[in-house]
């Protein structure tokens, strides 16, 4: 059997076999995951995937078959091979646990183990989180706009893949959907599953009425009836009051009722649909909608005054339409010659592609009064923040813009935790219930101009004094090699 050791790209291999001839597969290293802007041009990043990550990390190992499709290449040696079969992670993992807020350039991952264990892990695992983390930060926005309606999950039919519509789902509930239609997802991690009826449900009986009062013989307490087979307002809301009444009148009419849209004009048919249970002694019906929406047209029906309070999202989070790629990336910061670490950076015409060198991590500040984001500062590994004293905020790109934080009216967090350490697992994944709980805590944190749809506001993210002054040295230690 193929393992997910073979997740990978050719090119991971080929180089740990040179590697290995060299000598050199054994050599620490240090490299960090980060990304370089946040999708949907929005003004924040929610992370997820970690405990995907975790499972992968832990099990990751070459079966017989493995080897034996690598040696049926032609392209791998016996002696790299058999180095193979005793293959296994030894190394330390730091992370930002899921459902943080994130900003591009910050370590998302830092990764401190041999030079062919990093290569071996850097296809799958950015896989993993760049997928993972976009649509987690598509269901944010959905939510965002949503405010305390009933988000549920529909995509799994246009998901590119299984596994993309499994964990897509899990990620859509660390963005806080409340559910999804998704039955594998619910079973694997416990997520509420939600769903009405399908159109072939209605069209399977010879009346409109007749399928609705089939429906709620079966389920009476998941009464959300689809009203948009053949003509909403003159016969899907019609045959809904009157099954209601029928239930009403036998005192089996749950709680919980409605109907759902899935055509048409949502703000008209829901306003209609609305005024029509009003009169009819139903004000407290659901009216439910899906039918390709996302974060924008959600956004928009609400401005039109719509009366949906419960939305099924499918098509556009499933993939992220509007921004289908998250382009996370892994670079090496570093390799230790003997015992003394050396600093790397990766140098490009593109400045904005030029990493930041050295053992990292990040600290946030927090206003002490209101609880919310004020900045984030990468750093080298084991500088701090001294809260009594006042912080100066500027950037090395512009300099003229700083700002004075006072001392005693802020608080400091480190963002990234420890994971793995020397290969064994340290830590302990949160149920996907804390996950959502901490995901929410974390947007609250944010102004609202960091969560506009359209031109958000940017946070301020800038590198230490110390983290400046050392790729200031190496690039000009690099570029003199040019001239």
């Amino acid at each position: 059997m193929y393992t997910n050791a073979l997740l990978t790209d050719l090119y991971q291999l080929t180089m740990m076999q040179g590697l290995y001839f060299e000598g050199k597969h054994n050599q620490a290293c240090v490299f960090d995951r980060y990304y370089r802007h946040n999708p949907f041009n929005g003004g924040y990043t929610v992370v997820a995937g970690l405990e995907h990550l975790i499972d992968y990390v832990k099990n990751i190992h070459f079966s017989d078959d493995d080897l034996a499709y690598l040696k049926s290449t032609g392209i791998f040696e016996d002696t790299f091979l058999d180095y193979l079969k005793r293959f296994h992670f030894t190394g330390s993992i730091y992370a930002m646990p899921e459902g943080t807020v994130a900003f591009p350039q910050e370590v998302l991952l830092r990764v401190e183990t041999t030079k062919d264990e990093s290569l071996l892990l850097e296809t799958c695992m950015s896989m993993i989180m760049n997928h993972e983390s976009l649509i987690a930060t598509k269901a944010r926005r959905v939510r965002c706009v949503a405010g305390d309606d009933t988000l549920m999950e529909f995509g799994l039919r246009r998901a590119q893949g299984a596994s993309a519509g499994v964990y897509g789902a899990r990620s859509a509930m660390i963005g806080g959907f409340n559910g999804t239609s998704n039955m594998l997802s619910g079973a694997k991690f416990g997520m509420p599953v939600m769903g009405t009826m399908a159109h072939s449900w209605v069209m399977s009986f010879p009346t409109e009425l007749e399928a609705f009062r089939t429906y709620a013989k079966h389920y009476p307490n998941s009464l959300i009836l689809l009203a948009d087979t053949y003509n909403t307002l003159k016969q899907g809301v019609p045959d809904a009051i009157t099954v209601f009444r029928e239930m009403k009148e036998a005192g089996t009419l749950p709680s919980f009722y409605g109907i759902r849209l899935d055509s048409g004009d949502l703000a008209y048919l829901s306003k209609e649909a609305h005024k029509m249970f009003a009169a009819a002694g139903f004000p407290d019906a659901v009216i439910a909608a899906s039918n390709d929406l996302d974060e924008n047209l959600i956004a928009e029906l609400k401005l039109q005054g719509c009366a949906i309070s419960s939305w099924g999202v499918g098509t556009n989070l499933i993939t992220a339409k509007d921004s289908p790629s998250m382009g996370g990336v892994f670079k090496m910061a570093g390799q230790y010659e003997g015992d003394k670490f050396i600093p790397k950076i990766k140098m490009s015409d593109n400045a904005e592609k030029i990493s930041n060198p050295g053992r990292k991590n990040v600290l946030r500040i927090y206003d002490k009064t209101t609880g919310k984001m004020k900045a984030d500062i990468i750093i080298l590994e084991g500088e701090t923040i001294d809260p009594s004293k006042d912080l100066r905020l500027s950037s090395d790109k512009t300099p003229w813009r700083s700002r004075i934080i006072p001392a005693g009216s802020f608080t400091v967090r480190t963002m990234l935790q420890p994971v793995f350490v020397k290969g064994e697992l340290v830590y302990t994944p949160p149920t996907l219930k804390d996950i959502m709980a901490y995901a929410d805590q974390e947007i609250d944190t944010l102004w609202p101009e960091y969560k506009r749809l359209v031109n958000p506001e940017t946070m301020w993210v800038q590198r230490s004094t110390r983290l400046s002054e050392l790729r200031h040295q190496i690039l000009t230690e690099e570029a003199a090699h040019f001239q």
